[in-house]
């Protein structure tokens, strides 16, 4: 049974004069809308992968993308089948998944839903370190990111609003909410991003298989964030997510008070920008 970590990531620190955080919606059905950020993170050491396993499927996806620069992120669509014919000697590489998922239960206890997530759409996701960033955008709002870690070395996937800051290792599975700030960091640097800790050398960049867990309403509801009325937020004083912008060394939250003065709570028809990236 791999070894499933939860960590509390409710202890969320807003910088004044907000006092709390609010992920609001673009999609219509939502618009009037917002939840908080759901407040765990979940890291599972899954061993359904064998060296030579994570080797193949690594190589596959390296092949498709290429990177230049720090916090470059990319992408590439990969399919069930062609996983396992990296994979050769993992038998039902989707079930594996599929199992490691259930064991977050964010979607429940249902394993269906999470094969079914699994069977959806996979990509390939390479990096060269991450600076901090969200991605709220679309249905980003209505979904949990997994991250599976192919190739990783010395790098930590951090959330500083959290105070947050987990060492990966080959076959780590991480589930998390994406709309609060995150970034892959060296442990060296303490929580920053630095570009030029990612200038050179072997292991500059890194490699993940990834994919979105879309939750129903009442699923939101049973993890304790569930869509409630802007009013509400409103009331609590929350910043709204999708405008927020974050500093990419630091993830310190930019221009406050302009936002307090403008729209310091989240509103309709407002959009924000970020990639879908770990």
């Amino acid at each position: 049974m791999p070894a499933h970590r939860i960590i509390v990531a409710d202890a969320l620190a807003a910088p004044r004069p907000f006092r709390a955080f609010a992920v609001r919606s673009d999609e219509p059905r939502h618009a009037m809308d917002a939840r908080v950020p759901y407040g765990l993170v979940h890291l599972v050491r899954t061993a359904f992968l064998d060296a030579a396993s994570l080797a193949g499927i690594a190589a596959a996806g390296q092949a498709r993308m290429t990177l230049r620069a720090f916090s470059d992120i990319a992408y590439a669509n990969t399919t069930l089948d062609e996983l396992a014919a990296a994979a050769p000697g993992v038998v039902d590489l989707a079930g594996h998944l599929a199992d490691a998922l259930q064991l977050t239960g964010v979607l429940g206890a249902d394993r269906t839903d999470y094969c079914r997530s699994v069977a959806t759409r996979i990509d390939y996701l390479a990096s060269c370190g991450a600076g901090f960033h969200n991605d709220v955008n679309g249905h980003w709002s209505g979904c949990l990111f997994w991250l599976l870690a192919l190739d990783v070395a010395d790098v930590e996937f951090v959330m500083p609003h959290a105070s947050l800051r987990l060492a990966l290792a080959p076959g780590d599975l991480l589930v998390f909410d994406q709309t609060m700030a995150h970034g892959l960091c060296r442990p060296r640097d303490q929580g920053q991003a630095v570009a030029a800790s990612f200038d050179a050398g072997e292991h500059r960049h890194q490699l993940f298989l990834t994919g979105e867990l879309l939750l129903s309403d009442a699923q939101w509801q049973a993890l304790g964030a569930p869509w409630l009325a802007v009013d509400e937020h409103h009331r609590r004083g929350a910043l709204d997510l999708m405008v927020a912008e974050f500093d990419e060394r630091s993830g310190s939250i930019q221009r406050v008070h302009a936002a307090d003065g403008a729209n310091p709570a989240p509103q309709p028809g407002r959009t924000g920008a970020g990639p879908h990236s770990g």
